[in-house]
């Protein structure tokens, strides 16, 4: 994959003079790209994260590989370490099961919200977003479903009306992000389908239910990831 010509191409279409952008939109895809990479388990947690071999591998020059992994590091899938540089985040299980509760306490006044002061529009978005990802999900499809499920919670927390509640689960939800790592097609289909369940209890303005699905949903996603860490 020719990165670097790729977005060259992206540039020159858009922008005749406009290096900055370049640089921005490539930064960004490379950014996008190893998010993904670490998702879906082909970096494996505390796997060194080399600057050079993956320049190579994207066929990018150090630069936005550089810049890629600071901004991965500040949504908290990768460390930087002295005299080590750069690899996966990894999670002790105490400091899992902490992020977790947290989480899970958050996500469900959301639902909570959500259900309070759901609106027609946004309903409507989110059932767009949940119907394509029940599809993906059900026919084994993983391209796309990472960005269907950050815009689902998105949606939801929008749903929520509470800016600073949103932005709270946002950046929990990024240092949290290498619990769910590499999931079965069976946890893919669970989770969409407690999503759905999700949905139909915001709809009907049930708070106290729409509450306790959220919260079951990150804790039995989560699961996982603590069970097969447990000291």
């Amino acid at each position: 994959m020719n990165t670097e010509a790729e977005m060259s191409a992206v540039a020159g279409a858009h922008e005749p003079s406009g290096a900055p952008i370049m640089h921005k939109q490539l930064s960004q895809l490379v950014v996008a790209r190893l998010r993904e990479a670490i998702l879906s388990g082909a970096y494996a947690p505390g796997e060194r994260l080399v600057e050079g071999r993956l320049a190579e591998e994207l066929e990018v020059s150090r630069v936005p590989v550089r810049e890629a992994l600071r901004a991965l590091a500040s949504e908290g899938l990768v460390e930087v370490r002295p005299r080590h540089g750069a690899v996966v985040a990894s999670l002790k299980p105490s400091d899992a099961r902490e992020m977790i509760q947290i989480r899970a306490t958050l996500e469900g006044l959301n639902a909570r919200l959500a259900a309070e002061h759901r609106t027609p529009q946004l309903i409507q978005k989110i059932e767009e977003v949940l119907t394509e990802g029940k599809a993906k999900a059900d026919a084994g499809e993983t391209a796309g479903l990472l960005e269907l499920n950050a815009r689902f919670h998105d949606l939801l927390y929008a749903a929520g009306a509470n800016m600073i509640l949103g932005d709270l689960m946002r950046s929990l939800r990024d240092r949290t992000r290498v619990l769910f790592i590499k999931p079965s097609d069976e946890e893919v289909r669970l989770t969409w389908d407690e999503h759905a369940a999700i949905l139909r209890a915001v709809q009907f303005g049930d708070a106290t239910l729409s509450a306790l699905l959220a919260e079951r949903h990150v804790m039995r996603a989560a699961q996982h990831y603590l069970d097969r860490n447990a000291r």
